[in-house]
């Protein structure tokens, strides 16, 4: 296995993919990634289309904004990348990766996110992800990237990896990490009160300082931010 990088800066592992693409013929000269993008929001979907469909070889075969249909679809269209800007720390998500990776080995997945944590990274590599990358890649980066993990190389963007070896400092106090994670459980209130030995008043209270520390507007968005950084 060596360690390299691709023309895009982006650390590449050879060795470490399937057989690579192989190619689907357009013409008698020209070879072409099919590509199918899966990203819920249509503003970003539409761009990411966009950059890649503006690639004389490179063709978005599929664009779909729910997750659970990434299996029905990449099964019909068969592309070579599949393009994925979801949440990996949801279950459904990793379980749905796995699956598409164990159906269709030859598909190389490139995991796109905005925020990525050193258990973000793991669980998407256990997923089946290829490559890694950051939502704030230039659109050369990603076209270069897409290339790359078509070749069957893995590759994690630098930022990516920069974000994973230097965290942001964790702003939770191991108290409020004890009730966001009982919150985690499904617990409400009054049984986190009662399992941490706590007033069901500072419960309330900490809860509020843990939805102002991550900037969340209920505590579900809190447990969301606080997995995908690392909090908890």
């Amino acid at each position: 296995m060596n360690l390299s990088t691709t023309p895009s800066g982006a650390l590449a592992l050879r060795g470490t993919g399937g057989s690579g693409f192989s190619g689907h013929q357009r013409s008698e000269n020209t070879l072409v990634i099919r590509i199918m993008v899966v990203e819920e929001m249509g503003l970003l979907r539409s761009a990411l289309r966009t950059v890649l469909s503006s690639e004389g070889d490179l063709e978005v075969v599929a664009e779909i904004g729910d997750r659970a249909e990434i299996l029905s679809v990449a099964g019909r269209e068969r592309p070579d990348v599949v393009v994925v800007n979801v949440d990996l720390t949801a279950a459904d998500t990793r379980g749905v990766l796995t699956r598409l990776r164990e159906r269709l080995p030859s598909v190389a997945v490139l995991a796109l996110s905005a925020r990525w944590t050193a258990d973000s990274l793991r669980r998407a590599l256990a997923a089946g992800a290829l490559g890694l990358a950051g939502t704030d890649v230039t659109p050369a980066q990603f076209v270069r990237i897409v290339r790359s993990v078509a070749s069957g190389h893995r590759v994690i963007d630098p930022v990516v990896a920069a974000a994973v070896l230097n965290p942001p400092p964790n702003p939770l106090t191991t108290r409020e990490r004890e009730i966001l994670r009982a919150a985690a459980e499904g617990l409400p209130p009054k049984e986190i009160a009662n399992r941490l030995y706590l007033a069901h008043g500072t419960v309330r209270n900490r809860m509020s300082a843990i939805l102002r520390k991550t900037g969340a507007r209920n505590r579900l968005e809190a447990i969301r931010r606080a997995q995908e950084r690392g909090w908890l």
